[in-house]
């Protein structure tokens, strides 16, 4: 090939190549075009709510929103009913507790002036002193006249030595009584013995040392669970949680603290036993 068949040829190769780049660039244009055309037109379904890939997994998320909705209106019951039961409970324990308050503070009580009354039977047994001293005595302090009255006492004359006693009667009544006292405590060597007064006598043993309990041959120490009973009453569960020298406390299984007192148990007022 001379020159000039070279120089044809590669015009019609360059003539040819910028064919095809505008053909190329036509296709790709076009194909721009379409594929913005098809993307306007899923963009127009999914505003209008009618596109599947929409629609699908909007089904999804609504079938699961309905399941999550259900679900949590069950556990919204269930707080409700368990906050409800709580309240309950707690009322009732407060109740339980308020009520065992009072019986401890009735025995308590009780057991005070049980005892208060039995000092007095034995400083009544004790000293010896009749009751008619006392009663003359009062009656006559209680005794008022009238100012006014004409009636005036006559003065005694008294002939020869005499004493003149500047305390009243029941005055020396007081001392005497304490004197007795006093003698009684030194000793029975210097005073008359007197017959012993009868005590209450406990119908089961209970004590408390060195932390533990003891009662009726058997031990208890903190911690244990116990089981308690009292006349007319269903027996209660409860856990020791502290043990004093007179006073046992113990935790019930709704959480509320009360105590026994060992005398009640040695009265038979209470009883435990191992649970």
């Amino acid at each position: 090939m001379d020159d000039e068949d070279c120089e044809r040829r590669r015009m019609e190769c360059l003539d040819e190549m910028s064919n095809l780049e505008k053909q190329f660039t036509d296709l790709k244009d076009q194909l721009y075009k379409e594929r913005l055309s098809q993307v306007d037109a899923k963009l127009q379904e999914v505003i209008a709510g009618k596109a599947p890939e929409y629609l699908e997994p909007l089904a999804t998320l609504q079938e699961n929103m309905q399941i999550r909705t259900k679900v949590a209106g069950i556990y919204r019951e269930l707080c409700l009913e368990s906050v409800k039961n709580k309240y309950e409970c707690e009322i009732q324990a407060s109740r339980q507790h308020c009520e065992s308050e009072k019986l401890l503070l009735y025995d308590t009580v009780q057991s005070e002036l049980e005892e208060k009354i039995r000092r007095l039977e034995e400083d009544r047994h004790s000293i010896d002193i009749t009751s008619e001293l006392w009663n003359d005595e009062l009656q006559s302090r209680k005794k008022r006249k009238d100012p006014f009255s004409p009636d005036k006492k006559k003065p005694v004359v008294v002939s020869g030595p005499y004493i003149v006693y500047m305390l009243q009667d029941l005055d020396i009544l007081e001392d005497w009584t304490t004197i007795r006292k006093a003698m009684a405590t030194l000793g029975p060597h210097r005073v008359k013995t007197e017959p012993p007064v009868k005590l209450e006598k406990h119908l089961h043993s209970a004590r408390s040392e060195e932390g533990r309990l003891y009662y009726d041959g058997e031990w208890y120490i903190r911690g244990q669970t116990i089981c308690i009973d009292k006349k007319d009453e269903c027996p209660t569960s409860a856990i020791i949680t502290t043990i004093n020298h007179d006073e046992v406390w113990f935790k019930r299984p709704d959480g509320s603290k009360s105590k026994l007192y060992i005398s009640q148990l040695q009265k038979g007022k209470y009883s435990i036993k191992h649970s």
